[in-house]
């Protein structure tokens, strides 16, 4: 009931949302007699603030057109390579030259986080990416607009995907996985390597993700430990209202997702709301924009499919499988020691409080089947979790160490 509770609760707020906006434009339009009152600027600000948080955030876009490659500004073109129930996989295509460019530059699979953010959430590290590399990204689906009769969305899935995404790619491709999907994907490469598949990639670069979440817990680690499975069933498991197209389909939802988020960091939220009203009162609207764009991403979520997330929360934070040895995907061990032909690159930020150190850097011990010289580990200073894979410090420390790596392992 509680997902109905909180639609009901939306529908409530329409219109005082429209009141709302009305009057923000009725004392800021230069036309307005009414914005050249006293205060008006400040009413105005609130009613916008009043909008901000009370918006629904659909799922951005990832607005990449083009990308300069040497003197040229060559157009890209988003493309659906592949279209699965729960994930599109999107080829961001380069035009002309940048065609031409791409078909002698490395194939790179970025796999996104199904945790509640868009894979546009990524969009630094894929536009970042563009002028080196051909990209593809894992675009997953709201489980909310999925069909009941495409079936339920497992871990098991999660990784069936990425091995049929691999295969698609080819036996040039590399693999990048940003936090989340770091324990799937290895678990996709191992059993890609157990089985002596023809495709398997020549290398993978995991970066901030929970592969041993025994390494220094953050509080994402503890909260989930100290919780059942049952009790994640009970409080955050929910079933989609009728008006989507994923009616009754059984989900953790984006909205309780983002309420704990943002519980994690009150404060510092709280802040940036208040910084927000006072730029729009000093009317410098460059910094306004700036906290426009950050909250259209981080306030747009998804819902994940219940199977998928009570599967990741046992197998990843409470049996810690990967890590001791015991996880079976569809049946198989997954043994990641198999892996042999395929490079590894971990990524961890010392600021990380999502990821504790080391528990990216667990899969270098889990990978003895590599030599030293087709592994690599980087410790990116002064950076948290977000700026590992966005950023100006990501474009300038992490990503070219990357770039190098998958040049290396070509």
């Amino acid at each position: 009931m509680l997902y109905q509770v909180h639609e009901m609760q939306r529908a409530a707020l329409e219109p005082w949302r429209i009141w709302a906006e009305l009057a923000s434009d009725a004392c800021s339009h230069p036309l307005s007699p009414l914005a050249y009152f006293p205060n008006a600027r400040k009413v105005s600000a609130g009613y916008e603030l009043m909008l901000r948080l009370t918006q629904r955030y659909g799922e951005p876009e990832f607005g990449i057109h083009s990308v300069r490659i040497g003197q040229k500004d060559v157009p890209v073109h988003e493309r659906v390579a592949i279209d699965k129930p729960f994930c599109r996989l999107t080829h961001f295509a380069k035009e002309a030259t940048g065609a031409k460019a791409g078909k002698s530059q490395p194939v790179v699979l970025v796999v996104a986080p199904l945790s509640g953010h868009f894979a546009t959430l990524l969009r630094d590290t894929v536009r970042t990416m563009l002028p080196d590399h051909d990209v593809y990204i894992t675009d997953w689906k709201d489980a909310r607009e999925v069909p009941l009769s495409k079936g339920a969305f497992s871990f098991d899935d999660y990784v069936a995907y990425v091995r049929e995404f691999i295969r698609e790619l080819g036996p040039a491709v590399h693999v990048v996985s940003v936090c989340q999907p770091t324990v799937p994907v290895l678990a996709a490469i191992a059993l890609t390597a157990t089985d002596n598949e023809k495709v398997q990639p020549k290398s993978m670069t995991m970066m901030g993700g929970p592969i041993d979440t025994r390494r220094n817990p953050t509080q994402v680690n503890t909260f989930a430990k100290q919780h059942s499975i049952a009790w994640f069933e009970q409080h955050l498991i929910q079933r989609v209202p009728n008006k989507y197209e994923g009616a009754m389909r059984r989900v953790y939802p984006g909205f309780l997702q983002w309420m704990g988020f943002v519980a994690m960091n009150p404060d510092r939220h709280f802040d940036s709301h208040w910084e927000f009203y006072e730029h729009l009162v000093k009317g410098d609207g460059e910094s306004a924009e700036a906290h426009k764009r950050f909250y259209d991403e981080y306030n747009a979520m998804m819902d994940r499919p219940a199977e998928y997330y009570l599967d990741t929360v046992k197998r990843v934070f409470h049996d810690h499988a990967l890590a001791v040895g015991s996880l079976m995907v569809a049946g198989q061990l997954v043994e990641p020691a198999n892996i042999r032909k395929t490079a590894l690159f971990t990524i961890e930020g010392e600021l990380d409080d999502i990821s504790g150190h080391g528990q990216t850097e667990a899969a270098q011990g889990l990978c003895s089947g590599l030599p030293k010289t087709k592994k690599q580990h980087l410790l990116a200073k002064g950076v948290g979790h977000y700026g590992i894979f966005s950023g100006r410090k990501y474009r300038e420390m992490v990503y070219p160490q990357i770039r190098d790596f998958i040049a290396a392992n070509r």
